[in-house]
């Protein structure tokens, strides 16, 4: 193995799914109400934490960036066999999680100075993050050097884009991303919103009228997108996401693939779904949903 891969986890690829690409996840921690924080995928399941929130309308969670503490136990035992380590992490406008880690890695240099670490701003967020070290891991496996694959991953950031929605403004306007009076008015009249993230930051897509014409508008985002951007599909990693609702999802991502073949496409390369995690489930509540594309490495 050339080099090693860690990522904090709001790259939502679960522990199972790190542990099976060897990646090392170091997590987030989330609470809810007065309990204490849980570290996301060790001390409780995506899952499971969806359920509490559901169950629990009215209580909004929190959550706390890894410490220069956690990055450290993740990078003793890669930097003590001599491996060089490659760490992703969420975008650095959105955590200071980018910053411990890099605070860590200066900190392990002067343990093992000899040591090579590249700490990463993937200048992304959920699936495109997660999608960006699925990509390291096939650099990695392909026997690039620490140094290669850095140069090819930092050009693919800009390329991503996703598209989703929420069924529960309340979150939203917890989180400072939509005010009272618009939340309030959006639920009285069943809106919900058509969010993006594209070039690092949320966007708006508009609105929509009930939950079900919210995930056609999401396809249809999705697909306007790819057509008037003339996007090579066969150059594009595609992946889907969703929050509690697995029935939902797997209707929705069929809805997609669907589309793409009506108008011409061939079946891009599509990742195994992710359940996005708590990081950002914070801000949409259980209910995320979306689709979301990055462009391949080429080597």
């Amino acid at each position: 193995m050339r080099f090693q891969i860690a990522s904090d986890s709001s790259c939502d690829l679960g522990r199972e799914r790190c542990r099976s690409l060897g990646v090392e996840m170091v997590s987030y921690y989330a609470a809810l109400g007065n309990e204490t924080y849980y570290r996301e995928e060790r001390d409780i399941s995506t899952r499971e934490f969806y359920q509490r929130m559901a169950a629990m309308p009215g209580v909004f969670p929190k959550t706390s960036m890894p410490t220069m503490e956690d990055y450290l136990e993740a990078f003793f035992p890669i930097a003590q066999q001599g491996i060089p380590i490659l760490c992703i992490c969420l975008n650095g406008l959105f955590s200071g999680s980018y910053q411990n880690a890099r605070n860590s890695a200066e900190e392990l240099r002067e343990r093992y100075p000899q040591v090579q670490i590249y700490v990463m701003d993937s200048r992304l967020a959920t699936v495109l993050q997660g999608l960006l070290v699925e990509e390291a891991v096939r650099l990695r496996d392909l026997d690039l050097t620490l140094e290669q694959a850095v140069a090819i991953l930092e050009q693919l950031p800009q390329t991503g884009r996703i598209f989703f929605t929420t069924d529960d403004l309340d979150y939203l306007r917890h989180g400072g991303r939509i005010g009272k009076a618009a939340a309030t008015t959006g639920a009285l009249l069943r809106v919900k919103p058509l969010i993006g993230y594209e070039h690092g930051e949320l966007v708006t897509d508009g609105i929509a009228q009930g939950r079900k014409k919210s995930l056609v508008r999401v396809r249809e985002l999705f697909f306007r997108y790819v057509e008037r951007e003339k996007l090579n599909l066969n150059e594009y990693i595609l992946a889907t996401g969703f929050g509690l609702n697995q029935e939902e999802h797997r209707e929705f991502a069929q809805q997609v693939y669907e589309g793409l073949l009506e108008r011409g496409y061939d079946r891009p390369e599509v990742k195994k779904p992710y359940q996005i995690g708590m990081t950002i489930g914070v801000h949409t509540g259980p209910t995320p949903i979306g689709v979301g594309l990055l462009r391949k490495a080429t080597v």
